[in-house]
């Protein structure tokens, strides 16, 4: 602390490498009060906006993605929509910093090669990126970063750091005559040789030939063709003096020509045939490109071939927004609506929504200017909340330490994770990202409404109860991959861990509360929050014994845990969990997966409900999440719950555990406008989420989703033919990549790592 105290003026760079990681990074340092100078990773075009914001400078690398090998059309289907969108956006993005007035400069970090990076950068150029921009970022730009304005720049006073050049610097064929560094000549090219560096139109006694010729001018080389047939020769460039020989076949001997250059426009000299004769040949430079003694302008010559960018959507992957919903006034008409309210389901029954609350329930109520929605034979419910779920987050477990309660799921929300649009699509609009079950007592929970298209502060729940997560059973005492690495062990080691960590935030809480010096203690302060009774405790469990020894432990420190989560054997200890206050979320008809789970029966979330605790059934798993209506229905299948009571399994009864039931898990005026219509009876294995609404914006949209999948369809052949045409021209490639992800929830070791 103390070498990062006396070196908290000195420039502060963090390496971060993607634009989410960017945000992350930058709300650390606002958190620390520093203004962390950021490494990217090269795809912060995606979220510029966001990027701006954090009012930080920006390092940048240009190790721009090769083109995928996409000929076969299996390994094709491989490639993810996502990678082939950054392959196509990834060049432009310097070009977006330059139009936002986003100050950064280039690295040469993680290019392999000066040669690689030179590259990339004339290639960012010829995606739009202003040559002083480009400038600027290999100078002045890293020069202020450092706090230093003597170099950089060409002031008076400055070191004498300079290089002398040919040309425009970021021309292809520009040639660097000498490096000056501080006042010191580096010389890599003679200054007084004429560079010849073209495509030239030559005559040798008459007859046409294409010449060109490229390198430094100390070892140039050529290419030199007749009409179409490429045509092996040398050249050589000494003192100005320039010696080219070619044969137009095998069998011919070879023509050899001398001239003496005087500028690097035209060429000229003797000639001896391949029969030995002597003629003239003359060679006139071709127009290029910045190249030409004309002095044809880039923007002139390079608007027409300018590359096609795709359009970057909101989140830059397949089903992203390219215009993102908007909240919209709607009347939802003569609709089945299970309310979760005293008034049950109503028939034929319309809803009104403004400004993203529901404001009005009843029969043939006026739309004014809202929009009408036919729910003719359709059924209108609450948004389905996940009481425990995995996705839409970067990382999940931080399972090296018995406890972890400082750290918190809320800083690695992740807004482009698919499963996010794939859960609206079984019409969830709510969900609890918990922690992993790595140990006892696990990080801070994030609760998230899945607004797909938002920035990870969109979905975050303005005011949102605090919850943390714990675990008891096989994974915390490590029994199920063998590891004796910490404390815990064993189930009573996991009672007596509780009682310390306890203990030590009492004691810490009530240090702090007398007005006595302390030193803050961020885990402390959550398990503080705990005993406070600010903070709520969600717990995987399963066996009836640790389920009742955390009550106790709880009541020993006069506070309720408030959800067991999985719970399989809630039903052996319901009415002790009712006494408790405690409520149940658990699975509808998992068991038998681990050894602890041995004694669970699908008649489980029945029996807790009946004797009076408040059941919900969860996911923990990035697949069931989108049928949560069809597992709420096993509560009628197994234990005769009712079918509206099975509902509010997967919507109010989640709502209550996370104290969020005043704003969701209901249609009633004044709560939120997340709702759900349904094609079908929602319990029903037929019925389809047509529309998914969350506080009056419809971010799933059946009919819209088939227009996506076409969308998708359609940019997908786009980009491959891209590709394609990308091998086709000499450029490199790479393999098409395995998936990168897999489908994990808390009982698997998988999402451990």
């Amino acid at each position: 602390l103390e070498a990062l105290n006396n070196n908290k003026n000195e420039p502060q760079f963090v390496e971060a490498g993607s634009w989410l990681n960017d945000l992350r990074a930058d709300a650390v340092g606002d958190d620390s009060g520093v203004q962390f100078i950021i490494i990217g990773g090269g795809d912060e075009y995606q979220r510029i906006d966001d990027i701006k914001k954090t009012n930080a400078m920006y390092v940048l690398p240009i190790n721009f993605p090769k083109a995928y090998d996409v000929e076969n059309p299996f390994h094709a289907s491989k490639v993810s929509l996502e990678d082939m969108k950054h392959w196509n956006q990834a060049p432009s993005n310097l070009k977006v910093f330059a139009d936002n007035n986003i100050p950064f400069a280039l690295t040469m970090y993680k290019t392999k090669s000066p040669k690689e990076f030179h590259a990339n950068l004339l290639k960012a150029i010829t995606y739009g990126l202003d040559k002083t921009k480009a400038l600027e970022a290999l100078t002045t730009v890293p020069a202020r970063m450092l706090g230093k304005n003597t170099v950089g720049n060409l002031n008076n006073g400055s070191y004498a750091n300079f290089l002398i050049v040919s040309g425009d610097i970021f021309e292809k064929d520009a040639t660097i005559y000498e490096h000056w560094i501080q006042g010191k000549k580096n010389t890599f090219e003679d200054m007084n040789i004429v560079a010849i560096n073209g495509s030239y139109d030559l005559t040798v006694a008459g007859k046409k030939y294409n010449l060109n010729i490229k390198g430094k001018p100390s070892k140039p080389s050529l290419e030199i063709k007749q009409d179409s047939t490429k045509l092996k020769g040398k050249i050589t460039y000494e003192n100005n003096w320039v010696n080219i020989y070619f044969s137009e076949s095998d069998q011919q001997d070879f023509i050899r020509l001398l001239g003496r250059v005087s500028d690097n426009s035209n060429l000229s000299g003797k000639a001896i045939l391949a029969n030995g004769n002597e003629s003239v040949w003359y060679a006139s430079k071709q127009n290029e490109t910045g190249n030409n003694k004309e002095g044809t302008k880039k923007s002139e010559a390079t608007d027409k071939n300018e590359p096609e960018v795709l359009p970057v959507s909101y989140p830059n992957t397949a089903y992203g927004w390219t215009v993102k919903p908007k909240q919209e006034d709607m009347l939802i008409k003569n609709t089945t609506v299970w309310t979760n309210e005293a008034n049950g389901i109503l028939k034929n029954t319309d809803v009104l929504i403004k400004n993203g609350k529901i404001v009005k329930i009843g029969n043939n109520l006026p739309a004014g200017n809202a929009k009408v929605i036919d729910g003719t034979g359709k059924h209108l419910t609450a948004g389905i909340i996940d009481e425990h779920s995995h996705i839409a987050a970067s990382s999940i477990n931080e399972g090296g330490h018995n406890s972890s309660a400082e750290v918190s799921i809320q800083d690695v929300v992740d807004p482009t994770d698919i499963d996010i649009y794939r859960s609206l699509a079984g019409g969830v609009t709510t969900i609890q990202i918990l922690h992993g079950s790595a140990n006892p007592i696990g990080g801070q929970s994030a609760l998230i409404k899945l607004k797909w298209g938002g920035n990870a502060d969109d979905m975050l729940i303005d005011n949102a109860p605090k919850f943390i997560k714990f675990a008891l059973g096989e994974n915390v005492k490590q029994s199920n991959w063998n590891s004796y690495s910490r404390f815990p062990q064993t189930r009573m080691g996991v009672e007596q861990l509780y009682v310390d960590y306890f203990t030590r935030a009492k004691a810490y809480d009530a240090k702090k509360k007398s007005g006595l010096p302390y030193r803050k203690d961020l885990e402390m302060e959550t398990i503080a929050e705990i005993l406070n009774k600010e903070r709520f405790i969600s717990c995987h469990s399963y066996v009836q014994s640790e389920i009742n020894m955390l009550m106790k432990v709880a009541e020993q420190f006069n506070f309720n845990v408030n959800t067991f989560t999985h719970i399989l054997e809630g039903y052996k200890v319901a009415d002790k969990m009712k006494e408790h206050g405690v409520g149940g979320s658990t699975f509808s008809d998992w068991w038998a997966y681990k050894y602890e789970v041995n004694d669970a029966i699908p008649y489980n979330g029945a029996i807790m409900h009946n004797v009076g605790v408040t059941v919900a059934f969860n996911s923990d798993d990035s697949e069931m999440i989108r049928r949560l209506n069809q597992e709420a229905a096993k509560a009628v299948k197994y234990g005769g719950v009712s079918e509206e009571e099975a509902m509010k399994f997967v919507t109010l009864n989640p709502a209550k555990l996370l104290h969020l039931d005043n704003q969701v898990g209901s249609i009633k005026v004044g709560k939120d406008a997340d709702v759900v219509l349904w094609s079908g009876h929602p319990l029903s294995v037929y019925s389809k989420a047509e529309k998914t609404i969350i506080e009056g914006t419809v971010y799933f949209d059946l009919e819209k989703d088939k227009m996506l999948r076409q969308q998708i369809k359609k940019e997908r052949n786009q980009l491959i033919n891209m590709m394609l045409k990308e091998k086709n021209g000499g450029g490199a490639t790479q393999s098409p990549r395995k998936m990168k992800k897999q489908h994990v929830h808390c009982d698997f070791e998988g999402d451990l790592h």
